[in-house]
């Protein structure tokens, strides 16, 4: 019998119960992962105005799109923590739960009795994970932030664009989404660690050391300089991997990845034949870099020669030099690609009905990760997680009368 014979596995986080009280980003997304790996992702939100994230666009028909892509598989639980009815429903649901996952300024929730210590002494198996702008500890601790703080303050935007001018911002939210991926990795080690050692533990993530931590040459090269060497904005290129960078075409852009010395030795042949193959100011990394203004010249000379961008690519591919085009979004969610691996998925929403968003990209060779279940309406499943806790029908309907327990209309209840 072969691999291929078996049945599927269960998804590998099968069985665990998350509480995912968080809001907009960091947070949201690191529940979403946890859900496609097969936890109960339960979405705690206040009552009326729920996650942060329903009030940020895109929205259709009252729905926002960016709470939809990083709370699909969820669960839906819109309850007032005021309310001591709620608090105390609140308490036995994480006396069931492995994972609480927040992102408030640290200190918030302990005035809430949420905090790690309170919540661990109830549940000393639980795992606390703690997204902030700075961490629990250091002199910023009590500064808030969202990802564009930690990306000015890391250093990162301060090597982007144009050389004096002001950085652009980056566009995709790399410091909440590496957070929260971080924010995966660690929980998961923790529930491996709790096999052994019966206990959780409080996990501590910052967006600023994230951040920090993703710097692969700025760091070690300011250090290993003595502090001289500082990185520089340069634009579309990069001085230190000559040819490495963007390239106009006459109708888009490309990029360009010959910073080795086989790579540039196909593209030095291809587009200037043996003489540029055999032209000692490039024959070595070191000579290329020094160099640079001179071979970023001549390959754009070459690019914009040529009749469009896609004979550019046409001939770098046929010639093994990495190349890709700068696509725009339309290309990317058109691209045969994109749909090979399923990074598209789609799902039926009761309100909007079908509606396509990113997948996530785990690959299992046992299991599939895609989910399929929407992001929840605000209060989609009070009822049956307060049923589940074994809080009377009556108490729960008296909670819903009162507002303790509070659901969107369009909730079918």
């Amino acid at each position: 019998m072969t691999a291929q014979d078996l049945p599927l596995q269960d998804l590998p986080l099968n069985g665990i119960r998350v509480i995912d009280y968080s809001h907009f980003l960091a947070g949201p997304f690191m529940g979403r992962c946890l859900a496609a790996m097969g936890a109960e992702v339960i979405k705690v939100e206040r009552p009326k105005q729920g996650d942060a994230g329903r009030a940020h666009g895109y929205f259709k028909d009252g729905q926002s799109g960016y709470f939809l892509q990083q709370n699909m598989g969820k669960q839906g639980l819109c309850i007032d923590l005021r309310d001591k009815r709620g608090l105390d429903m609140m308490m036995r649901l994480i006396d069931t739960t492995d994972v609480f996952i927040e992102n408030y300024r640290p200190g918030a929730l302990e005035r809430l009795g949420l905090g790690y210590k309170a919540l661990s002494a109830r549940n000393p198996k639980l795992i606390y994970c703690s997204v902030s702008a700075y961490g629990h500890t250091g002199p910023y601790a009590d500064r808030p932030g969202f990802g564009l703080i930690a990306e000015a303050m890391s250093g990162a935007l301060a090597q982007l664009g144009n050389p004096g001018e002001a950085p652009p911002l980056l566009r995709m939210p790399l410091a909440d989404m590496y957070t929260g991926i971080h924010g995966v990795a660690a929980i998961n080690a923790a529930l491996v660690g709790r096999a052994s050692s019966g206990r959780g533990q409080h996990i501590d993530l910052a967006l600023y050391d994230c951040m920090v931590a993703m710097h692969d040459y700025a760091v070690q090269r300011y250090f290993l300089s003595g502090g001289t060497d500082l990185p520089k904005q340069t634009g579309s290129g990069q001085p230190d991997s000559t040819v490495y960078g963007v390239f106009p075409a006459k109708d888009g852009n490309l990029v360009i990845a010959a910073q080795v010395d086989d790579a540039w030795r196909r593209l030095a042949s291809l587009i200037g034949g043996d003489t540029l193959a055999s032209d000692e100011r490039f024959a070595t990394p070191a000579a290329r870099n020094a160099h640079y203004a001179e071979a970023m010249e001549i390959v754009r000379n070459w690019t914009q020669s040529q009749p469009s961008r896609d004979a550019c690519l046409a001939a770098l591919d046929e010639a093994g030099v990495p190349s890709a085009p700068v696509q725009t979004i339309e290309e990317v969610v058109k691209d045969p690609q994109i749909h090979a691996r399923g990074m598209l998925v789609e799902q039926e929403h009761p309100v909007l009905g079908k509606v396509t968003l990113p997948n996530l990209p785990f690959r299992f060779s046992d299991c599939d990760t895609t989910v399929r279940t929407p992001a929840p309406l605000l209060g989609q499943d009070n009822r049956r997680i307060a049923a589940s806790l074994g809080l009377s029908a009556e108490l729960v309907e008296t909670m819903v009368r009162d507002g303790v327990l509070y659901n969107e209309a369009a909730v079918q209840e």
